[in-house]
């Protein structure tokens, strides 16, 4: 099946980029374009995007091109600053540093920039509230500093965009997506963790052998020393409802039950620790696992960077596929024939 196509199939999705210019905007213009014009999307952006020039680098960037019938949700802001025709279909009480969040449908196409809700939470409401417009497939633009664009209680699918703006060096970036793509792969918990941990947003709480749920009575991971001994000690499975941490990781790792502790979190977007740490925590078998896993569709490359660096695109695409086994894409390069 086409990548089109198979985005065709799916009711959410979230595109994230690993790092600004790795072709987020181009991979969301692609797909916005080669929809069928019958297929109504709905989309918006976490940060801000579709602006004309990047704020940091001050290179150009594509800007959000958006077709008749198309859903789109930014702030007072940006709606006011809109190139197209759009009727207003809501203004919501959701704000961001922008003002309230406004949804409209195009009329007559043209460009736009996108900025949304700014956190999860709002993110999941917006998807909720957009459902009564029924578009047959929402898209939520994100980013890696805000992965939580990307949780599966927002979205259910997932493209990555990568590239040379994210490493340099070739085999650096495959190695740093390939980690990424692994986090966000990883296989689903037990029905009894799912069941005994689902819902609990604060806090970290383990089973024990028995079966019962022990509340550790913390706020979040960052108090381990006040359960270390405990955790490791009388547990066969940890939940960690907030971020995972590298000193946490690190406390699992450092157990000599590290093989029997099932280490659970929500989902990928929770996990914030380095890749060495990851590694040695397998190496010992630690087993970490999800509530919610994401469907990865593909990553998409852009083997260019701001400061002039080019790689080789047929040997990026080759490489990556290799190490992550789901589609790889350079949009620019091959768009016409994906």
């Amino acid at each position: 099946m086409s990548f089109i196509g198979q985005i065709q199939n799916l009711k959410s999705l979230s595109i994230v980029g690993l790092e600004k210019n790795t072709g987020k905007t181009v991979c969301l213009n692609y797909i916005l374009e080669r929809l069928p014009s019958s297929f109504h999307v709905a989309v918006t952006s976490i940060g801000i995007d579709g602006e004309s020039k990047d704020q940091v680098t001050g290179t150009a960037k594509p800007e959000i091109i958006l077709k008749e019938g198309t859903i789109f949700s930014t702030s007072e802001v940006f709606y006011a600053r809109r190139q197209l025709l759009s009727d207003l279909l809501e203004i919501t009480s959701e704000r961001s540093s922008l003002g309230r969040i406004v949804t409209a449908r195009v009329v007559r196409g043209g460009k736009v920039m996108l900025s949304g809700p700014s956190s999860a939470q709002s993110l999941s409401r917006w998807v909720q509230s957009v459902e009564k417009f029924t578009p047959d497939l929402t898209i939520v633009d994100g980013a890696l500093s805000r992965l939580s664009s990307a949780s599966p209680i927002i979205s259910e699918s997932l493209i990555l965009t990568t590239g040379a703006a994210y490493s340099p060096d070739l085999e650096t970036l495959v190695r740093r997506t390939q980690f990424i793509v692994e986090l966000v792969r990883l296989d689903v918990a037990e029905e009894k963790y799912r069941s005994a941990f689902d819902g609990r947003e604060k806090g970290v709480w383990g089973m024990d052998k028995e079966g019962n749920v022990i509340d550790f009575q913390v706020e979040s991971s960052l108090a381990i020393d006040k359960i270390k001994d405990d955790l490791t000690g009388r547990c066969e499975a940890v939940f960690v409802a907030g971020a995972l941490t590298d000193r946490f990781l690190g406390l699992i790792s450092d157990s000599k039950r590290v093989g029997e502790i099932e280490l659970v979190v929500s989902d990928f977007t929770k996990i914030f620790v380095s890749e060495q740490n990851w590694r040695i925590i397998l190496r010992k078998g630690g087993k970490l696992k999800v509530l919610r896993r994401s469907k990865l569709i593909a990553v998409c490359v852009n083997p260019v960077s701001p400061r002039g660096i080019v790689l080789d695109s047929d040997l990026l695409c080759r490489k990556m596929y290799e190490a992550v086994g789901v589609p790889v894409y350079d949009i620019v390069k091959n768009g016409e024939n994906i």
